[in-house]
């Protein structure tokens, strides 16, 4: 689970990309050319597989696999600016919307959780919005954006026509999609160990509601400026999203405010839990050192018998000298006498209400 962005060296210049790996990262590059009645898919290993991105239609191109030189390759091609492309590069950044001319810049984060109490992975989405076409850049391969191939690639009339700015809709409502997805399952999690812990605490149990609390402030923190960003690019006035699909992205920015909602609920309730194991461990103990202490209160006088008859004094010097060790129930009377001690203070401490 990646905390911090990576950073380029100290005292580089803005815009430098770091040294790309000896070993190069797996790509998948997918080139997608449409219009209202066309449809074309490139799939590639390398930019230069690729045909130039169209001026007479829609394109989208989308880059799974993290690699430095493909991106820079790419990048040249397009003539995006060079802090945009450090921005792409140096992952881990927080969810942003920034305009560069007549590009638009989103960063969205995409969280893959494998353990329903594991931790989650993190991965940055970056989205280069351009007058005819969309880049997408994307940390690993996995079928996140097949939805949207699948629309495209059906015809549906409102994506074909909508141009970058609604492809660009359909991509972050995709990632917002995805973080309902997480809740869900994060929530089973959180139902999970709340009736155990309600009946029977464990340490375990609170080292889960630990871990599902470290993903729930992750989503948060990645959950709030990504409404933000949504909302801005509803502000602004540019001519890539038009007032249609600034309509839809109101409606993604009404989704992005459910999860946080859903999000800050889910963080309440880990805290509850976490307030009702220390409740309950605390209760637990003041039992135990209920009983600890009614124990010792009850052999307080008893060892004070004992101890009194412990004492090595003759009775043969003198008649004053514990006369009762020379009577021949003696030592039954002793006992009898420890038995009513316990019994009386036992009877006491119920009468009192502290058994």
């Amino acid at each position: 689970m990646r905390l911090l962005r990576r950073l380029p060296t100290p005292g580089t210049a803005p815009g430098a990309l770091p040294v790309p790996d000896a070993i190069k990262v797996p790509t998948r590059l997918t080139m997608i050319t449409y219009g209202a009645d066309t449809y074309q898919q490139f799939v590639a290993d390398s930019p230069d597989e690729l045909p130039d991105p169209p001026t007479d239609q829609f394109w989208w191109l989308d880059i799974e696999g993290h690699d430095v030189a493909t991106i820079a390759t790419v990048a040249e091609r397009l003539a995006l600016h060079p802090l945009l492309v450090e921005d792409v590069v140096n992952v881990g950044q927080r969810p942003k919307v920034e305009a560069y001319g007549e590009t638009i810049f989103f960063v969205v984060e995409h969280f893959v959780l494998e353990g329903d109490d594991e931790p989650l992975q993190r991965d940055q989405v970056s989205l280069v919005v351009m007058p005819t076409g969309v880049l997408s850049v994307r940390e690993r391969r996995d079928p996140l954006f097949d939805p949207v191939r699948r629309r495209l690639e059906g015809g549906r009339p409102r994506i074909r026509g909508g141009g970058p700015g609604y492809l660009a809709y359909a991509l972050i409502d995709v990632l917002v999609d995805h973080l309902f997805a997480i809740l869900q399952r994060i929530g089973d999690s959180i139902e999970d160990i709340e009736e155990p812990m309600l009946a029977e605490p464990s340490q375990e149990q609170l080292n889960t509601a630990y871990r599902i609390k470290r993903n729930v402030l992750m989503l948060r923190k990645s959950a709030w400026p990504l409404r933000d960003m949504i909302s801005t690019t509803i502000r602004d006035e540019d001519g890539i999203f038009s007032d249609e699909t600034r309509l839809y992205l109101r409606d993604a920015a009404d989704h992005a405010s459910h999860a946080i909602d859903i999000i800050e609920t889910y963080r309440e309730m880990l805290s509850s839990l976490t307030d009702l194991y220390m409740s309950s461990v605390s209760n637990r103990m003041n039992e135990v050192m209920k009983v600890l202490t009614i124990i010792a209160t009850i052999f307080i006088p008893l060892s004070f018998i004992a101890g009194l008859y412990g004492m090595n004094f003759d009775p043969q010097v003198s008649p004053l000298n514990m006369p009762e060790l020379g009577w021949y129930w003696g030592y039954p009377a002793a006992l009898l006498v420890m038995l009513g001690v316990a019994g009386g203070l036992l009877a006491y401490f119920r009468r009192k209400g502290w058994l």
